[in-house]
């Protein structure tokens, strides 16, 4: 088949025949423009374009003789030329254009206006105009504590971190008792003032005192411990202490009821000069107590668990035995034999007078809490005191809420339908490391809750601060912290089971009476534990 020439293509040479070279139409502006068709590889769409493009119109009417014509002249010039190509260069009509554009090619170069933006900064302004503004605005917190345990540095950092927008309010009573005492009585009573401790957002407690406040509803547990970040600093050993019950017993899926700020320990404080002028043995543990050559030297708290406590140590048992028989050799006939013999070594058990009593020398032994026994033993320049290598029982410290949830009052005290909400800030406050410090410098007695756990990486202890201190009392604590090998020994006071509250009950009811009443006393302590209570000794 032989080949179309190009110059029958063109559209402007002379010699090529076409329909409209024949037959002349009227040219027109199409009403359809042509169309071109851009591909986008990415979403695979059509996007139609119109360009004013003129065209040829058709006549359908006079192309079939235009083509007929045509045919006949190009079949006697050419001979083998195929009529349909020369029926492609003889139509008067093109093909619409197509046009293929790129992902890159812009369809509509005009911006959009984009309305959002004009408020976004609008609101912009406004948010910074809120936030330079001042109000004034105070939160207040009140707080009820027991005299000479919160440091005074505390207070001053405290209010300087917090400026002007908190009304601290912080009241001291002389006991933990005096603060049990006045948060059942005003509970009972059902009469609110402001300087009543159940209106103030949080109080002192003992730890030993924790078991009957909850029990008696004196006070409410803290919400949202796990989202606080003071809880996560605490030890394992201090969440799993504080978890209790609605009864106050411990219970490992219990509430937060309080949280300690400081603890300590039992110790035994001993004259220097007195044992040196008889010859006598420096005290290490507890069975040094029942040596003869101390016997009527010794005075002591009247704390039922304590007493009976220090026979359990001696015995090689644990404070918190919960079934004397069959958890001690000898069972309760043989811790009634050692207990009867400790009353006679020792001269007087009594909780407010025994230090006195060492400070005239007329005893030469005091075992107490470490919170009472540091402070005069540093008065005194012949006083040692040690913590047993046996190991001792351990006292806290905790704030707690007191609840006022059966009170109608609108107002209470300080509160305003619930506890400040600086709560959380106090105590995260008190549990920083920093707070250490007087413990450190022994200006208040006791130890940080961080130190508790050895392992604990923010203990900071100054070591220049304990060599000081180390020349001005002889003692085996560091920073009011007993020795690790010792620590590992020491335990907190638990709940008593039931069992456990009555051998108590037998084991002091067989003592025989002594000096100052001690043992009515301790009766009297444990039979209205047992009747009132139910649940803790004093």
């Amino acid at each position: 088949m032989s080949r179309l020439h190009t110059s029958l293509l063109d559209h402007n040479n002379p010699f090529l025949l076409t329909p409209q070279s024949l037959y002349p139409l009227p040219r027109r502006v199409s009403n359809f423009p042509p169309v071109s068709v851009s591909i986008l590889s990415s979403r695979r769409n059509l996007t139609v374009h119109s360009s004013a493009i003129e065209q040829r119109p058709s006549n359908l009417g006079n192309l079939i003789p235009a083509l007929a014509t045509s045919a006949a002249l190009l079949f006697l010039t050419l001979g083998g030329v195929r009529s349909s190509v020369c029926f492609a260069a003889t139509s008067g009509r093109l093909p619409p254009a197509v046009a293929v554009l790129s992902d890159d090619t812009l369809v509509d170069h005009q911006p959009v206006q984009d309305d959002g933006e004009d408020e976004n900064e609008e609101m912009k302004a406004a948010f910074e105009s809120y936030k330079s503004k001042t109000y004034a605005l105070t939160v207040p917190l009140r707080i009820v504590a027991l005299r000479n345990s919160v440091p005074p540095l505390w207070i001053k950092n405290f209010i300087q971190s917090q400026g002007k927008r908190v009304k601290f309010r912080l009241e001291f009573r002389a006991t933990l008792e005096d603060i049990f005492s006045e948060l059942s009585t005003t509970i009972g009573k059902g009469k609110i003032t402001s300087k009543s401790a159940l209106g103030a957002d949080l109080v002192s407690l003992g730890d030993t005192w924790i078991n009957f406040a909850i029990s008696k509803k004196l006070i409410e547990p803290i919400q949202g411990v796990d989202d606080q970040e003071w809880f996560h600093t605490l030890s394992d050993k201090w969440k799993v202490y504080l978890r209790r019950n609605n009864e106050g017993k411990s219970d490992t899926k219990g509430k937060i009821w309080g949280v300690p700020y400081r603890w300590g320990s039992m110790v035994i404080a001993y004259r220097k000069t007195k044992f040196q002028q008889h010859n006598l043995a420096p005290i290490q543990d507890w069975g040094d107590l029942w040596r003869s050559d101390l016997g009527g030297k010794i005075g002591m708290v009247d704390s039922p668990r304590e007493v009976i406590g220090v026979v359990l140590k001696y015995m090689g048992a644990s404070y918190n035995t919960s079934d004397i028989d069959s958890q001690v050799i000898g069972g309760r006939n043989a811790v009634k034999n050692q207990l009867d013999v400790f009353r006679k070594q020792v001269r007087l058990f009594d909780s407010a007078n025994y230090l006195k009593a060492f400070s005239v020398g007329d005893i030469w032994v005091a075992v107490g809490w470490s919170s009472d026994i540091i402070p005069v033993a540093k008065r005194m320049s012949d006083v040692a005191v040690i913590v047993p290598k046996s190991g001792a029982s351990l006292w806290a410290d905790l704030w707690a809420i007191p609840s006022v949830s059966n009170v109608d009052n609108e107002e209470i005290g300080g509160r305003i339908r619930g506890p400040s909400p600086l709560i959380h800030e106090w105590i995260d406050f008190c549990l920083q490391p920093q707070r250490s410090l007087p413990f450190q410098k022994e200006v208040i007695a006791g130890a940080s809750p961080l130190a508790l756990d050895n392992t604990n990486n923010t203990r900071v202890l100054d070591y220049e601060i304990l060599g000081k201190n180390k020349a001005k009392l002889d003692t085996n604590l560091i920073a009011g912290v007993p020795p690790p090998d010792i620590l590992k020994k020491c335990e907190f006071l638990e709940p008593l089971s039931d069992s456990a509250l009555v051998d108590y009950e037998w084991l002091i009811g067989s003592m025989e009476k002594g000096n100052f009443g001690i043992m009515c006393k301790l009766r009297d302590c444990v039979s209205w534990a047992l009747e009132k209570v139910k649940v803790k000794l004093l």
